[in-house]
């Protein structure tokens, strides 16, 4: 028995390289079957990519149903800790089941580096070029073109705070997240709030489609006078093999100029 230790510290028993394992968070859904196709055992509701995937589903990230993932008998269950709730982990490791925890990355390379631990260690991968290639893209940090607002839910309004990887990948781009500096990781301001925001000391507004689904309809119309640009929330919030491909999605979505 190996006994590795999760981003949170907690040990993970494991009996050879995971081979059997249940996904309750997209992104490491997909980084997982890219990397190692074939050692999904199940995955939640919310797993889209990669697309071929077919596996049994479990629920959603936040309630999944414990007993379908026990009955799916893994030998590793991956969670993160801002998405999965504490309870359910404890619930699967009384149960006997590992649970590897990644920790809610605030930057691009705490995110690889927590995705090569479980690839290189749990998994016992060699680096795959995907990782290799997204630490290379992401390594620079553009100087800041635009100071932006973003939105990540409306109903109520709730937008990126301070120590969030999706502001680091706007940070990367050249875009400032002017709530950065707050004392919360997803502030609820009112829409009253975010329109000052927009009249002093923001130029852009940055609406994702998803978690929330943002649209030309759903959005923009709070703030008629903004300049705003939608992005691929998979693009700005994921972190995985989607991150190759992002940086220049995301850094052609962006204005050139003010």
């Amino acid at each position: 028995m190996t006994y590795l230790v999760d981003d949170l510290g907690e040990p993970v028993p494991l009996s050879g390289p995971a081979s059997r394992v249940v996904s309750l968070v997209p992104s490491l859904t997909e980084a997982v079957e890219v990397s190692a196709p074939g050692r999904l055992a199940g995955a939640t509701d919310y797993c889209t990519h990669p697309s071929t995937l077919d596996v049994p589903r479990v629920g959603g990230s936040k309630y999944p149903k414990l007993d379908r993932v026990l009955d799916l008998a893994p030998d590793l269950v991956l969670a993160n800790a801002e998405e999965n709730r504490q309870e359910d982990v404890e619930r699967l490791r009384a149960n006997g089941i590992p649970v590897w925890v990644m920790a809610a990355a605030a930057t691009v390379p705490a995110a690889l580096g927590s995705l090569r631990r479980i690839l290189t260690q749990a998994y016992e991968l060699d680096e795959p070029d995907w990782l290799v290639t997204a630490e290379e893209v992401w390594r620079e940090v553009r100087p800041v073109r635009f100071h932006a607002l973003v939105p990540v839910w409306r109903k109520p309004w709730i937008v990126l705070g301070r120590d969030t990887f999706a502001g680091d990948v706007l940070r990367r781009i050249g875009v400032a997240n002017v709530y950065a500096g707050s004392e919360e990781r997803y502030p609820r301001p009112d829409v009253e709030e975010l329109r000052a925001h927009l009249s002093a000391d923001a130029d852009l507004l940055v609406l994702p489609d998803e978690p929330y689904l943002f649209t030309e309809e759903d959005g923009p119309d709070h703030f008629p006078d903004a300049r705003y640009v939608l992005v691929s929330g998979r693009h700005l919030t994921w972190y995985g093999p989607s991150l190759v491909e992002a940086h220049a999605a995301l850094t052609a979505s962006i204005p050139s100029g003010p």
